[in-house]
């Protein structure tokens, strides 16, 4: 396999968290992941490092959230933290203010993955951007022009493709309200729908980009987690759908299993386009049924559980893919 799979940090538990090493413990044992997927927390660098060692689960890749104009001293030093783990990949996740309080323009997007990747050549580590909400990709309409400009400069745009934050718009108004592209999508000149022609997720693909593949299920227009509500007591966005039905008691709501087909067929897609693409540059896949309200904080089924049969899943389907059997 040309991959190498690993899981979000936040969900490696069950229904509460644990320690750093009893995730490392999870994992190995699980014997379906690759790799650790979480950035050394703060003050917790060592454990890290003597857990990754103790039960030979390499940290590989890792994320954290940055302001342009202020954030740029914070991302050498992360940069730096993340080698020295062993991380070959860090995902910038990059809000949608700058430091100044204006919307981040274009070109202080372009400037900061310029940063970021000028810093990570000198380090022999490599920089993506991923689609995210609260950030400046979560207007999706951005992300196709700004990795045009990126390469006009000859550096290549590595992508990290998170589709639940697609589809979690589809369908979904209030959604597609926060992004601005509301009036676009109803009037069909911007396609979210993965299942229409000329849809947004399908240009990604076809641009040939996707360097990390993160795999949670979403529901278009699906229901909100009402077991962790946000500070002030309001409900969290709709971002995580259960991958396998809950046993009774453990999920608020029936499960359906055609909810979980979105992603899945985006998976299929993403899968396909590697195995007919000798240039593609995808690497890294990671599950990522995490805590947190506007995922799944305070459910009662085991996310660690859902992590572990999406990496089965994702490895039977890549064989049948790469076998042929999948068209």
């Amino acid at each position: 396999m040309t991959f190498s799979i690993g899981c979000n940090g936040r969900g490696v538990q069950h229904t509460r968290p644990v320690s750093v090493d009893e995730q490392f413990r999870m994992i190995k044992e699980s014997r379906v992941f690759d790799h650790f997927d979480r950035m050394p927390q703060p003050g917790e660098e060592r454990e890290y490092l003597r857990a990754a060692d103790r039960h030979g689960i390499p940290i590989r890749t890792g994320l954290w959230s940055y302001t342009a104009g202020r954030d740029e001293a914070a991302l050498e030093r992360n940069l730096r933290i993340c080698k020295e783990a062993g991380g070959e990949f860090h995902n910038i996740m990059l809000y949608r203010q700058h430091a100044s309080g204006q919307e981040v323009s274009d070109q202080q997007i372009v400037d900061f993955y310029l940063l970021a990747h000028e810093l990570g050549q000198k380090l022999g580590i490599e920089i993506g951007f991923e689609v995210h909400i609260y950030m400046w990709s979560e207007d999706l309409r951005r992300i196709s022009p700004v990795a045009r400009q990126v390469r006009a400069r000859g550096v290549p745009f590595n992508f990290v493709l998170d589709h639940s934050h697609v589809l979690l718009k589809v369908e979904n108004p209030e959604e597609q309200d926060v992004s601005g592209i509301r009036e676009d999508v109803e009037a069909g000149r911007f396609v979210i729908d993965p299942y229409e022609p000329g849809n947004v997720i399908d240009e990604w693909i076809g641009m040939n980009m996707t360097h990390w593949l993160q795999i949670r299920p979403v529901s278009p227009n699906g229901p909100k987690n009402p077991w962790q509500l946000k500070d002030g007591g309001t409900y969290g966005r709709a971002c995580q759908y259960p991958f396998f039905r809950p046993a009774p008691g453990e999920w608020h709501l029936p499960w359906h299993a055609w909810r979980v087909e979105p992603c899945k067929e985006i998976v299929r897609r993403v899968l396909r386009h590697h195995r007919d693409t000798l240039t593609s540059p995808l690497r890294y896949i990671t599950t990522d049924m995490i805590d947190m309200p506007d995922y799944g904080g305070g459910v009662k089924y085991s996310l660690f559980e859902q992590n572990v049969a999406i990496a089965e899943w994702f490895r039977s389907t890549w064989q049948s893919i790469e076998a042929g059997l999948d068209t």
